[in-house]
């Protein structure tokens, strides 16, 4: 993409269909399809931080809790900005235009945004207006419903056959428990 070419829109607010997803450029799908996996990889380490925390939640202050949360998810994030440059930089032999990294940039900001409900409950109990247990645990609720609606959205607008719907969100629902287990583990759960 040159310097002179418009940003890809990448994903919009509204319920997008298929036909309407379908009339989008390549970099317009390679922007969506960016975000959506900054989104998921966010989520997951929001998800198993969330879970790990929980199991905490008795021995750790909420200010902890909250600067693990923000930490851990913004260091994915950060790595995901900087993978996305290296791998920019390795196939195009150059740094991102201004345009590209604007997209990047954007990109990350939506995987940080998986963040900001969780950590607003955890302020919450910062301020002793709610249990760190059950902020926690609505956490965990929050993002498995983000996990869950991300996948069914991925198999619903798909060309599947239903049969092929039910087995891809099923093996969905199978790696994101494996990843969750050990994204758990290996923080210390």
């Amino acid at each position: 993409m040159s310097e002179h070419e418009r940003i890809p829109r990448g994903p919009r607010r509204g319920r997008p269909d298929r036909q309407a997803m379908e009339e989008l450029d390549a970099d317009e799908r390679r922007a969506i399809t960016a975000y959506l996996k900054e989104r998921v990889y966010a989520t997951f380490t929001g998800l198993a931080i969330t879970l790990v925390l929980l199991g905490e939640a008795e021995h750790i202050e909420p200010g902890r809790a909250f600067g693990s949360l923000a930490l851990g998810v913004l260091g994915i994030t950060v790595a995901g900005l900087l993978a996305d440059i290296v791998a920019h930089v390795s196939v195009h032999g150059e740094l991102p235009g201004r345009l590209e990294f604007r997209l990047l940039l954007r990109i990350a900001l939506g995987a940080l945004g998986t963040a900001v409900l969780p950590l607003l409950l955890i302020a919450a109990a910062w301020m002793d207006l709610l249990d760190l247990h059950d902020a926690l645990r609505i956490d965990s609720f929050i993002y498995l419903a983000t996990l869950g609606l991300i996948g069914y959205l991925a198999v619903r607008r798909s060309r599947l056959k239903l049969w092929a719907k039910l087995v891809a969100l099923s093996v969905f629902v199978l790696f994101g428990g494996v990843v969750i287990g050990i994204q758990i583990l290996a923080h210390g759960g």
